[in-house]
């Protein structure tokens, strides 16, 4: 409805914008900077941020931009992950049916990491989200997972992607094995007012417009709501837009922001 209104060639604030047309910001163009080095070297990296930060689309960035011809990229996302679904998760990448006791199915996927590694000349990269909510039993697999060669290097890349929680539970004695392994942490953190401004900007330009549609007591408004958080300011900016339309008009002030917050916002 208001892409016509606006004449928008694209919706702007879905989560689902290609990759090469993300808003690259000084913070997250690091984190990516330290991920490809970790994939490239084969090490274990955290990465750690608030709800609706941005996780998921700095790993989709990530892994859009590693060489297929170079890296083979497993991604796990499962509500409940045990040792056993964690393998099969990973197995089913590749055609292959797990065995049930974890300790072949852990058999298994080295073999198929080998044959990856020293067939195909390629690289795992295993990503694992929500990794805040995984059992201590899981997180004792994935250590087992990465003891290669009497440990004395990782059979892959490794990514570790959760909510701060994550870190609270990599701190606890129990799990200090693990994180002894870890090679790199990588935090994202919020937009200020200046880095809001431009994520809007920059998505109103991927929209197919340069037009001035937020004043910038708007988007004052937007980054008082969101914080700086990306999924509340694709929130409010995607109800401001549609507001807009229905009351035809093609400028978005602050009393507009101010009403769809106090009137819609959750």
């Amino acid at each position: 409805m208001y892409e016509k209104f606006f004449d928008l060639e694209y919706t702007p604030f879905l989560n689902n914008i290609p990759v090469e047309s993300l808003y690259i910001f000084d913070k997250l163009r690091e984190v990516l900077g330290r991920l490809n080095y970790a994939a490239a070297k084969n090490m274990f990296a955290v990465v750690s941020s608030g709800v609706g930060t941005g996780k998921s689309t700095t790993i989709r960035k990530f892994a859009a931009e590693l060489n297929p011809d170079k890296y083979t990229v497993l991604y796990v996302a499962e509500s409940g992950l045990t040792p056993r679904l964690f393998y099969r998760s990973m197995l089913a990448h590749f055609g292959i049916e797990a065995k049930f006791y974890r300790g072949d199915a852990r058999r298994q996927f080295h073999k198929q990491l080998e044959t990856i590694r020293d067939i195909h000349h390629k690289r795992i990269v295993v990503i694992v989200d929500e990794a805040h909510i995984l059992s201590r039993e899981t997180m004792e697999e994935i250590r087992f997972m990465l003891n290669s060669k009497m440990d004395s290097e990782n059979p892959l890349s490794l990514v570790l992607v959760g909510q701060p929680e994550l870190w609270e539970m990599l701190n606890k004695q129990l799990f200090a094995a693990i994180r002894q392994r870890i090679d790199m942490k990588c935090d994202l953190a919020c937009f200020d007012r200046a880095e809001t401004e431009t994520y809007i900007k920059a998505h109103m330009a991927y929209a197919g417009t340069d037009s001035e549609i937020f004043t910038d007591s708007a988007i004052d408004e937007v980054f008082k709501y969101s914080s700086g958080a990306a999924r509340a300011i694709n929130k409010v900016c995607t109800h401001a837009l549609m507001n807009a339309a229905q009351k035809s008009k093609k400028l978005i002030d602050d009393h507009l922001v101010k009403a769809v917050v106090a009137g819609e916002m959750l």
